[in-house]
């Protein structure tokens, strides 16, 4: 309550702004930003089109009253269009290396550990809380949220999406940004298209037919689009079918302009422009112009429409649909003053809760979790636990209420803006002596193993840290833990069966340890409250309630791709345009994706591999049953059927519905997730989305549903139904 008390006094005080020339104009957004373009000279429309980095200017060729952040794209004040402000990002408003001198923000837990609450509405209140802060700050475009599919458990930057499946990211990212652009400001879903690894991120082209992808990120992001309606789209920095991203007729004018009628205009991802000519291609505005190492979309771009390369249309065009997103958007009636109030500790429970709900516990032997109160010496064993919580390195990454705690210097870890392994928030450890201070707990750094197995053994519980960074610009070269992590936990097991494993990592992990603990919890990297949500969990102030939204698979063996594709690539760190780790020395190399559309869980399922841990998968600590299954068929299929909370403690449980066609993976279609008191049954209806079911057919450029009989589950996890039953599609034909 008090964060939304937060955000409407904000709203409130901005409302009471004087109102430029452009905001007393009449009609809709497409009307003013005709009339708005038809009054602008030639030089003011291509100013719209490009815009610097601001930290890579020197500090006297910055725009005065501007922040520093990731991009400034310069308006028409004459006219009452403002400057363009860029933040990132999906976490929070970014302040990568503290460039806004001591500026910090609400540090939202990852991705990864945001979708792991399958919860919307959870994601819609983070977005309208990271987008009131951006707000304040003086931004008015937040590059908010990124949804691109994790194809691989290795890639660097899985932790800022939202999983395997296109249905449960594209939900939650609409979500998401519909909750940032509640604010007056723009949204982004990014990185169009399939940037799904960052292995050679500049050079490498995503080989993939067409139908694969419609089914696959493609369907994510139509989905995320058309639930949270983003005023703009980022590119991305990779090929598809050897064309880049940011130059893609069929990505950009093709698919999101032709079939999905997106209103809004186009920005690159910082240093993934390569022509002028992109313009005709669909991209409209180049981002952090100076990466990119040639203006071509400011100079360059003058000289070719006066040599007749690029007709003045082509300007127009992307300077009027930058101006409608302006205007659609509200931050031309309504611009953004930087210096209203920001209600930290509000918007400190915002976060937690959302750590709360993402954490998920995977194994809980006997029970040992919650804490029980019997558990009097506990011993907390690594992870720098005694001085924040993990986060991810990159664009993404914010600096948190308080700062950071620590900051290591990662070698050989990706490009050097990005490498710095960063701890902060609120401790696991002092939560712990918080909510438990009958108990004697006591932290062991975990750098000798021997030295943690000693302290394991004269206790009555071991809690031990086990990380995993990521970072943006760098995969990952395996599934184990960082340093002598996965030693650690084996030495400490052995000396006392009572071993809780917390779990603070990207992606997921291997655990050559796995039956030899108590308990394992997923934390995830779980932002600026990530030590109360921790300790809440573990002492059962919280149910866990979160379900993995990635598949753990048994080995690397299991995946498409035993070998990361790329491997002998330039690394990041190499490249000669270092800040973002833009190999331009590295060669073209082609990436191919065996799974197609048949990401995560639908290809173990496809080759009826078993995983370490599925696809939705996540205990309670109370129980729950499925009953009364009703399926309806048709062009809409509907599931119906309750659920009863059998246990002796309220929790909130996530039924899944999964549909399997006849020949082909089984596809998530729909998933709810209520809140029950002990003996509560709650009715659950799922209407399923044809697309989500259907196959593309290039030829006729139609999503085609057959009519045939399907198998539906209700189910705990994608490979664990509960509830099985049938339904008779009638045959379907949709428009792209």
């Amino acid at each position: 309550m008090m964060g939304r008390q937060a955000i409407a006094g904000v709203a409130l005080l901005l409302a009471g702004a004087a109102m430029p020339v452009a905001a007393q104009e009449a009609g809709n957004p497409d009307q003013r930003a005709a009339r708005t373009l038809a009054q602008m000279t030639p030089e003011e429309k291509i100013g719209l089109l490009h815009g610097p980095m601001p930290s890579l200017l020197p500090a006297a060729k910055r725009l005065a009253g501007v922040p520093v952040g990731a991009g400034v794209i310069t308006g028409v004040p004459r006219l009452g269009i403002p400057n363009l402000t860029e933040t990132d990002a999906s976490l929070g408003v970014s302040n990568l290396n503290d460039l806004r001198k001591g500026d910090v923000a609400t540090a939202m837990p990852s991705g990864m550990g945001q979708a792991a609450s399958w919860n919307p509405e959870l994601l819609r209140a983070g977005g309208a809380m990271i987008g009131s802060e951006a707000r304040a700050k003086g931004f008015n475009v937040m590059l908010v949220g990124g949804v691109n599919l994790v194809r691989d458990p290795r890639a660097g930057r899985n932790f800022e999406y939202l999983g395997e499946d296109p249905l449960l990211a594209g939900t939650l990212v609409g979500a998401q940004i519909a909750g940032v652009q509640s604010n007056g400001i723009i949204g982004t879903i990014k990185h169009f298209a399939i940037n799904d690894l960052e292995t050679g991120r500049n050079v490498h082209s995503v080989v993939m037919d067409e139908a694969a992808m419609r089914e696959s990120d493609l369907l994510a992001f139509q989905i995320g689009m058309e639930q949270g309606r983003p005023h703009s789209v980022m590119c991305a920095y990779n090929r598809v079918n050897g064309d880049f991203a940011c130059q893609n007729t069929f990505l950009l004018n093709d698919v999101l302009r032709r079939d999905w009628g997106f209103p809004g205009f186009v920005m690159s991802d910082w240093g993934a422009v390569h022509s002028s000519e992109a313009i005709l291609h669909g991209l409209d505005q180049q981002s952090g112009e100076q990466i990119d190492g040639k203006p071509w979309f400011s100079t360059l771009m003058v000289k070719a429409v006066e040599e007749g390369r690029i007709p003045q249309k082509a300007v127009d065009t992307a300077a009027l649909r930058i101006l409608r997103s302006m205007y659609a958007s509200g931050i031309v009636d309504r611009p953004v003053t930087a210096g209203a109030a920001i209600d930290y500790d509000a918007h400190g429970l915002v976060a937690q809760r959302t750590a709360e709900e993402g954490i998920v516990l995977l194994r809980n032997e006997a029970g040992v979790l919650p804490l029980a109160a019997t558990a009097r010496r506990i011993v907390v064993i690594g992870g720098h636990a005694d001085i924040g919580t993990l986060s991810g390195g990159g664009s993404s990454q914010v600096r948190p209420v308080g700062g950071f705690a620590l900051e290591e210097r990662q070698v050989g870890a990706g490009v050097a803006s990005f490498s710095k392994r960063s701890y902060g928030g609120t401790a696991p450890l002092a939560a712990l002596k918080a909510v438990r201070p009958d108990a004697q707990i006591t932290f062991v750094d975990g750098r000798d193993p021997a030295v943690a197995a000693d302290a394991a053994r004269a206790a009555d519980m071991a809690i031990v840290f086990g990380e995993k960074w990521s970072t943006e610009a760098a995969d990952q070269k395996d599934l184990s833990l960082d340093g002598n992590g996965d030693a650690l936990i084996a030495a400490v097991a052995k000396a006392n069966p009572k071993t809780i494993v917390v779990l603070e990592t990207g992606n997921p992990v291997a655990m050559p340890w796995q039956k030899d603990v108590a308990a394992i919890v997923a934390a995830w990297f779980p932002g600026q409250r990530g030590g109360e949500a921790i300790a809440r969990v573990l002492t059962g102030a919280v149910n866990p309630s979160g379900r993995l939204p990635v598949t753990f698979p048994a080995s690397v063996d299991q995946l498409p791709n035993p070998v990361l594709p790329g491997g002998d690539a330039a690394p990041a760190d190499a490249a000669t345009r270092a800040t973002y780790g833009l190999m331009a020395s590295a060669k073209p190399f082609d990436v191919h994706f065996p799974e197609g559309a048949d990401a995560g869980y639908r290809w173990f399922a496809k080759r009826n591999a078993s995983p370490l841990y599925a696809f939705g998968y996540g205990l309670s600590y109370t129980s729950f049953r499925y009953d009364g299954l009703k399926v309806t068929g048709g062009q809409r299929p509907t599931i119906r059927f309750t659920v009863t909370n059998t246990g002796q403690r309220a929790g909130a449980d996530v039924p899944q519905v999964y549909l399997t066609r006849p020949g082909k993976a089984k596809r998530l279609v729909g998933w709810s997730k209520p809140m029950l008191q002990p003996g509560e049954t709650r009715a659950v209806s799922v209407t399923v989305d044809p697309r989500v079911i259907a196959d593309f057919d290039v030829r006729q450029q139609r999503w085609i549903v057959p009519s045939e009989t399907v198998a539906i589950e209700v189910a705990r996890s994608a490979t664990d139904p509960v509830l099985k039953g049938t339904a008779r599609l009638t045959r379907t034909t949709l428009k792209p």
